[in-house]
């Protein structure tokens, strides 16, 4: 008996999930060499340009209000990018894949706050776990926290907006167009925001190794994975799945990272996760992942 079409497409998003939470670390170690903007720039510009070339004639054939959607979207992501990556350099790639994580519980009290938006008892049960898992993360000493989490967070919570705007604005759309214009408008941010004093990408192994594996694996082959993988799935389930990543990303940051295993990890990051697990069962961070596969959580 062959494997089933849902099973493959199950392997196939943990795989999506393995490959975002190995970018942590990853990026971790190329922007303590190059300046976290100059290395977005030049990731998001090989990572928008070469699907673009690709689906060219789909891209001729949308409309400017399409396009300025998604650039608008695209646009949105980037900053999420920029506050994520310039958090890495100032906290533990463990610690920021467990804080990113915290996305989903932050979609539904942007809902509440923007939209009026009904909160069940399990969202607000999702939101108080995930704030005391926040605290055991970023806590230093007796003050307050870090300046790498803060800026994580605040990468968290632009991506939940972006969830948000994407789920309202992109019903007409194709999907994987939206997907690569969207990367036009991270590239586009990037680019201007990184042009004062020029670009300086060094040349060293470990600075373009990870631009090429952010840019063509994490970014278009993930894209691609989840896209053909989503075919079989509920959201629901590939929302599920998807709150691994930061177990992973915690795992590559552990086994090649060079970062230790403490007891803030486990019991911040488990709060955070369980947070996570609530938070998707809660049915109010639903409408959401479908074109993420292009970059979210670092990926």
């Amino acid at each position: 008996m062959g494997v089933s079409r849902s099973t493959l497409a199950t392997f196939g998003i943990l795989l999506v999930t393995a490959i975002w939470g190995s970018t942590f670390f990853v990026i971790k170690d190329a922007v303590s060499l190059v300046d976290p903007i100059d290395f977005l720039a030049v990731r998001f510009a090989i990572g928008a340009a070469v699907p673009a070339l690709i689906f060219l004639p789909r891209l001729r054939r949308l409309t400017w209000r399409q396009w300025r959607t998604g650039l608008g979207l695209g646009g949105l992501y980037g900053f999420a990018q920029i506050a994520q990556t310039v958090g890495l350099q100032h906290t533990a790639a463990s610690v920021s894949g467990f804080i990113t994580g915290t996305y989903v519980v932050i979609t539904p009290l942007l809902m509440w706050v923007a939209f009026r938006a009904r909160l069940t008892r399990a969202t607000w049960l999702a939101v108080l776990l995930a704030v005391l898992g926040l605290g055991v993360l970023s806590l230093t000493g007796l003050g307050g926290t870090g300046l790498g989490e803060a800026l994580t967070l605040l990468g968290a919570a632009l991506y939940a907006l972006h969830i948000i705007l994407l789920d309202r604005s992109s019903r007409s759309m194709d999907a994987v167009s939206l997907a690569i214009v969207q990367l036009i408008g991270v590239a586009v941010v990037c680019g201007i925001l990184g042009l004062p004093g020029g670009y300086s990408i060094p040349a060293e192994p470990t600075v373009w190794g990870a631009i090429a594996y952010t840019a063509i694996v994490a970014g278009i082959v993930t894209m691609l994975l989840q896209t053909l993988a989503q075919r079989h799935l509920s959201p629901t389930r590939v929302a599920l799945l998807m709150t691994f990543e930061p177990v992973f990303a915690s795992a590559f940051a552990v086994a090649f990272g060079g970062e230790s295993v403490t007891a803030r990890l486990v019991i911040g990051g488990a709060l955070i996760l369980t947070a996570t697990l609530v938070g998707i069962r809660a049915g109010q961070a639903q409408p959401a992942d479908e074109d993420q596969a292009w970059g979210r959580s670092s990926g």
